[in-house]
């Protein structure tokens, strides 16, 4: 595992994520965040789950499993778990493209600000919706690509691959949405909405698709 991964994940739990536990007065959180994790049900499984930002916001009674690529943002994963005294979680480090689960093992998958950086979309996407039981529920909740012939779309080009050489493979240029709607789920509900945040970051889509 390259150094990089390790100062990647120092750098997002002491700079960007407040160390792991979000900012209830947030706007952000409340409005956006916080809504969308209410949903999850069941055995619920969160990819790419960082240093733990989404853990005070499941609804009781979910039974979570875990997972990230990086093992130094999976430690501070578990030291915000064990301080907020969440129990029977599974930490798993693997990458979306091979998910280490059976075909329906879940009711529900999360990803917030993952697919940015998943190597394969299409990969990630298919793996998924394998473990999604039939019937279960996919959360996403996803920075986008503007609209083509914006300043911000052109500047998101212009600058992307230094972003993702500093964002440990996060892209500025995906179309995120249109990649969902064609991973083969049943149903698919997709809203686009701009986020205060730097431009170049600021449009995302919110959703969920079935199963």
């Amino acid at each position: 595992m390259s150094p990089g991964k390790r100062l990647f994940a120092w750098m997002y739990h002491t700079f960007l994520s407040d160390t792991g536990r979000p900012n209830p007065e947030d706007a952000f959180t409340r409005e956006v965040r916080a809504p969308l994790l209410a949903q999850a049900r069941g055995k619920v499984l969160e990819i790419g789950a960082g240093d733990g930002g989404n853990l005070s916001l499941y609804p009781n009674g979910v039974h979570l499993t875990l997972l990230d690529i990086n093992p130094y943002m999976l430690r501070y994963l578990r030291e915000t778990a064990e301080q907020m005294g969440i129990e029977g979680y599974r930490l798993i480090q693997a990458r979306a493209e091979r998910l280490p689960f059976s075909d329906g093992a879940f009711d529900t998958v999360v990803s917030t600000h993952v697919l940015c950086s998943v190597e394969s979309q299409p990969g990630a996407l298919a793996e998924i919706r394998r473990v999604l039981r039939p019937g279960g529920r996919f959360l996403f909740l996803e920075h986008v690509a503007a609209p083509p012939a914006t300043f911000t779309y052109r500047v998101q080009h212009l600058i992307n691959p230094a972003w993702r050489a500093v964002g440990d493979g996060c892209h500025l240029t995906r179309n995120t949405g249109d990649a969902i709607r064609a991973a083969g789920f049943h149903e698919v509900e997709i809203i686009p909405l701009s986020v205060e945040a730097p431009a170049i970051v600021s449009p995302h889509i919110l959703g969920s698709a079935i199963a």
